[in-house]
């Protein structure tokens, strides 16, 4: 068993998608990063950790008995005990994992890139155990409200934040948009289509607009978002969450 010592972590809570618990490099100074005193650092499938970055399901009995009561989380003086709270690696990702007393990987960090560096020469040497799921894992089906990585590959932390909120956003007009509504803003974005919109059913104009809209991000999604959110107060709080400087 290999102890790590004073890890920096940057905990992302209830996230089910790995591409949210961001790399050290697109941490925030606003984030609360914490330091944990002792951490054990587990070898785990690949399966394993697809299932730990993908998903928000109870964790392998074995698994958690391993790590039981072996972390420690540096809080000032003192040392607090956390449960399930362990270092996975499977030789090239790697994920800090604490389910604050559950069995399910609710909190999840990635590393400095120092520590990481010392996570793959820890498994370098030595024999290492190797852990894997109970059972089979059926990959999980994506949707807009929890979209595929390939989505948000290239994306910034930013970018990718924005770009959920305008799914948020999309989905709240499928829901409660009115059919003309839903033309409205597809021909927003496809202006130069606005003839052969207008035509189109409800459910085909907000598929197509659903389409065109996954692929990257650029500054007509920007745009395109700013617009849909105004006068809508839950997702004008999410704009300003990535927007600090404009909140007074």
């Amino acid at each position: 068993m290999v102890v790590m010592r004073d890890v920096w972590i940057n905990w992302f809570e209830g996230e089910e998608n790995g591409y949210n618990v961001c790399d050290f490099v697109e941490w925030r100074p606003s984030d609360r990063v914490e330091v944990l005193d002792q951490v054990i650092l587990i070898n785990v499938s690949e399966q394993l950790m697809d299932y730990l970055e993908n998903e928000l399901l109870d964790l392998p009995e074995e698994l958690l008995q391993e790590v039981y009561q072996k972390s420690y989380l540096r809080k000032n003086m003192s040392r607090i005990q956390l449960d399930y709270c362990f270092i996975a690696s499977d030789g090239r990702r790697i994920l800090a994992v604490d389910t604050a007393g559950y069995q399910t990987p609710i909190r999840k960090s990635r590393l400095t890139p120092r520590q990481q560096q010392l996570v793959y020469e820890h498994l370098e040497n030595g024999q290492w155990k190797q852990y894997d799921l109970e059972t089979p894992f059926v990959s999980k089906e994506y949707h807009i409200l929890s979209p595929s990585p390939d989505e948000m590959i290239g994306l910034t932390r930013k970018e990718r934040q924005l770009k959920l909120l305008l799914y948020m956003v999309l989905d709240e007009l499928k829901q409660s948009g009115t059919d003309a509504e839903v033309r409205y803003w597809y021909t927003e974005w496809r202006p130069e289509s606005y003839e052969e919109i207008q035509y189109l059913e409800r459910s085909e104009a907000w598929g197509r607009f659903v389409h065109e809209v996954q692929s990257g991000w650029t500054s007509r999604h920007y745009e395109l978002c700013e617009a849909m959110i105004k006068g809508q107060s839950f997702f004008e709080k999410l704009w300003e969450q990535e927007h600090p400087e404009s909140v007074k």
